[in-house]
């Protein structure tokens, strides 16, 4: 059976680094699952890989769409799947990276997108979510996606975030088919690291991006008319760099927030992580053990 490889994990654990590793020695090909690098011109605030960094290795769902275009869970998971198929056809591996938690789950539990209107399954995973984390756990799914339509709703507010979540998840794509990963064999890591390494390295990557030109970026796009009305504007850095162009504080408040509001988004994908089916939480040195295991193993 076919086999796929998805890797996972929250900011700065090292992601990037592990899937082109795993391509380079088993000829594979990365698909990005990241609901802020598929945005011409959010470069380093989302920490695209450059053509340096990427080694030759394709990469997939980068930079296919402009900052005031929209997209949601149900048009990435029909890319994907075409992406698969592709690489497949190649003879190649499929990697599957990125730190979007919904992207992922979308793809292993196969939701239904045929049933936009009320689609009665995905609303009852997201009642459980929020009965076993709390509503504001299942707002925050709604923010990560959607914060325009996560500023107009209270998360207590449930039902309303439930059916803004459908808006923002299926909108108006649909697809009939249950589950991409259903016809192939799919080893699923969440790479995971102790807290305070992965602070660090935050703290380390936001100094990097700033160094590397950040504001500038960010400056070009407001230029470009790219302001906190669209919803990819107002991803983590992207944001908080915006409204410090704008002065509503200070540059030193700015690189604060930029990493505070890392490190919390660092705890909703660590715990978002852990309700996608199948999933194995593993630090970097046990994921290139059990990658190795399950790729070398001809008899899978």
């Amino acid at each position: 059976m076919q086999k796929i490889l998805i890797i996972t994990g929250f900011t700065g654990v090292g992601k990037t680094n592990l899937a082109i590793e795993i391509a380079k020695k088993y000829n594979g090909e990365i698909i990005s699952c990241d609901s802020v690098q598929i945005y011409k011109g959010l470069d380093i605030g989302s920490a695209k890989v450059t053509a340096e960094e990427a080694e030759g290795i394709p990469h997939h769902l980068i930079d296919i769409l402009s900052p005031n275009e929209d997209y949601s869970v149900g048009q990435f998971v029909k890319d994907c799947k075409r992406h698969i198929e592709q690489i497949i056809s190649r003879n190649h591996l499929p990697i599957l990276v990125g730190g979007t938690g919904l992207y992922i789950k979308a793809l292993v539990e196969g939701y239904d997108f045929s049933n936009t209107e009320k689609n009665i399954e995905f609303r009852n995973k997201l009642i459980a979510l929020s009965e076993t984390y709390g509503k504001e756990y299942v707002w925050q799914q709604l923010n990560q996606l959607s914060p325009t339509l996560a500023s107009k709703v209270h998360f207590n507010n449930l039902k309303r975030v439930i059916r803004y979540l459908e808006i923002a998840t299926f909108g108006e794509n649909k697809s009939t088919t249950p589950s991409v990963l259903s016809n192939y064999n799919t080893l699923i890591v969440g790479l995971v690291d102790d807290r305070k390494v992965v602070y660090e390295r935050i703290n380390q990557r936001v100094d990097k991006m700033l160094e590397s030109g950040f504001e500038q970026e960010v400056k070009y796009l407001l230029q470009q008319g790219y302001d906190l009305k669209y919803n990819c504007m107002n991803s983590i850095g992207y944001k908080e760099m915006l409204q410090y162009l704008k002065g509503e504080y200070d540059y030193t408040k700015c690189v604060e927030l930029i990493k505070q509001h890392t490190r919390n988004y660092c705890k909703r994908q660590n715990t978002f992580m852990k309700t996608i089916p199948n999933l194995q939480l593993l630090n970097n040195i046990e994921a290139r053990e059990k990658i190795k295991e399950f790729l070398d193993d001809t008899t899978k």
